[in-house]
């Protein structure tokens, strides 16, 4: 039950006080990101973790002016790959072989079956479905940040390509998902932070078939 606790604590954090999250919590929660499933394993994104105040003060007019780009502590940026390609597949399979000690005749196929179908892809499905594997990373940080007692914004209201740009992402074959500001609320002068937490109830979201 502690993770539903800690679920129902947190909320998405309209204001942070600017106070230091050490750094063991950011490792914890950047392992529960590394740790996410991906389809097929290939973890097709990076996270860039920003800490710098005047990279963090460019990324702010791109972000709506949002005041938790500049107030957290860390900017984690989910950055997914902008398409893919056979040296990228293969860089996955060939770490896998490596650190497991053998290559697997199925596992082998499996490669083949994915180097016959990716690159061959328009590059701009490949970006959404390797955008929705970093989305699946970034919803286990929110989860580890919220047991670790860190707060978190969820957004996708900022300017992709200007962040790919202040961040040089474009020329290291990447492209800006979804940020995620980690720091601790300043209750004070966030409207959000005493409000009750809404959602639909079960029988409206889940439909169970027997």
């Amino acid at each position: 039950m502690e993770l539903l606790d800690k679920l129902n604590w947190r909320y998405a954090t309209k204001a942070m006080n600017g106070d230091v999250v050490s750094e063991d919590k950011i490792d914890r929660i950047l392992e529960a990101a590394r740790l996410a499933p991906t389809s097929s394993g290939l973890q097709p994104f990076e996270i860039i973790v920003v800490k710098n105040k005047d990279i963090k003060a460019q990324i702010k007019p791109v972000a709506w002016n949002q005041s938790v780009v500049t107030d957290c502590s860390h900017l984690l940026v989910f950055a997914a790959w902008d398409t893919y390609t056979a040296e990228r597949i293969n860089d996955v399979f060939d770490l896998t072989n490596s650190i497991r000690g053998y290559e697997n005749e199925g596992f082998e196929a499996y490669r083949q079956m994915l180097l016959s179908t990716y690159p061959q892809k328009d590059a701009e499905e490949n970006f959404t479905h390797a955008a929705k594997q970093a989305y699946i990373a970034f919803g286990m940080a929110i989860a580890q940040a919220a047991y670790e007692g860190v707060d978190a914004t969820p957004m996708e209201g900022f300017d992709p390509e200007a962040v790919d740009n202040i961040l040089g992402l474009k020329e290291k074959g990447l492209r800006s998902a979804i940020l995620l500001p980690l720091g601790y609320r300043d209750e004070a002068n966030d409207w959000l932070a005493n409000q009750v937490k809404v959602r639909k109830s079960k029988a409206d979201l889940i439909t169970v078939i027997d």
